[in-house]
């Protein structure tokens, strides 16, 4: 039976250094600001944005809400995130994805400052990433590489697949993977025969969005399994892209859904706000 990697144990071990870290420059009178936005009424993102608020409030992070109406235009919202950009008490701007259809993600991802970028997606942190360089890193793949480290799963020299190949994770995971000196292998719908290529991994990482899609048959054994899907079952329960039950009689390490992955993006980002401010 594999060891189970505890995110909510892991993630709260970083928001209590985080809220160490804030108090220490309360003290020095220093405050340490998030402003997030949120542009319509997906109940998803306000969930999301909840939790985010929940978070600032435990480490100290004071957060500023900009709840923005459906039919909000780009030129709105653009005009909001330069007076964000230009505020000297605001360290870290989040926009909440996905943006209403008349809004481009891309243009709003762009006006960004990238030293207020504390989600990591703005194009210069992306490359700032791709070449080794320092920069905000998208804060999924950075909570992943954290489950991994402090649950003792060594990355050198190790084998790593991971499935999906978005912005968000697939790609900047990959690039978080090989800093470890990890030698990867980024698969996605167009790989031929995944089953066989993950049953090569040493890590595997599964970010494609289907619900217990990786079975038992693509695991190989004691290998460490990290579930980044958000999925349900077919009775509507929370479930990941890997089915836990048959594939954690097989692999070393895993992550459970709910309670492994989520946490992490959120103590993640706590982090890079922290890391916006003293910056």
């Amino acid at each position: 039976m594999a060891k189970i990697i505890d995110g909510k144990k892991i993630s709260s071990d970083i928001k209590d250094d985080v809220k160490e870290a804030v108090k220490a420059l309360q003290e020095k009178g220093q405050t340490v600001t998030l402003a997030v936005v949120l542009v319509g009424d997906n109940p998803a993102s306000k969930v999301y944005v909840r939790n985010k608020k929940t978070a600032c409030e435990y480490t100290g992070i004071r957060s500023l809400s900009f709840e923005l109406p459906e039919e909000t235009t780009e030129e709105e919202l653009l005009r909001l995130i330069d007076d964000l950009n230009k505020r000297a008490d605001v360290d870290g701007i989040l926009v909440q994805l996905p943006l209403p259809e008349q809004i481009n993600e891309d243009k709003v991802i762009e006006a960004i400052a990238p030293d207020k970028d504390v989600d990591g997606f703005h194009p210069m942190n992306v490359g700032a990433l791709s070449i080794g360089k320092k920069g905000f890193v998208p804060c999924t793949p950075a909570g992943i590489i954290q489950l991994l480290k402090r649950s003792g799963i060594d990355m050198d020299g190790k084998h790593a697949v991971v499935i999906g190949r978005s912005n968000i994770v697939g790609k900047p995971m990959a690039l978080l993977l090989l800093r470890e000196n990890a030698t990867v292998t980024i698969a996605h719908s167009h790989t031929k025969d995944l089953p066989a290529l993950c049953k090569t991994a040493d890590i595997l990482i599964v970010a494609i969005g289907r619900a217990k899609f990786v079975t038992a048959e693509y695991v190989k054994e004691g290998a460490a399994v990290i579930d980044v899907g958000m999925d349900r079952d077919e009775n509507g329960k929370l479930c990941g892209d890997v089915d836990f039950d048959a594939v954690s009689e097989i692999a070393g390490a895993i992550t459970p859904v709910p309670g492994g992955v989520g946490p992490m993006t959120i103590a993640m980002l706590m982090k890079n706000c922290l890391a916006a401010a003293v910056e």
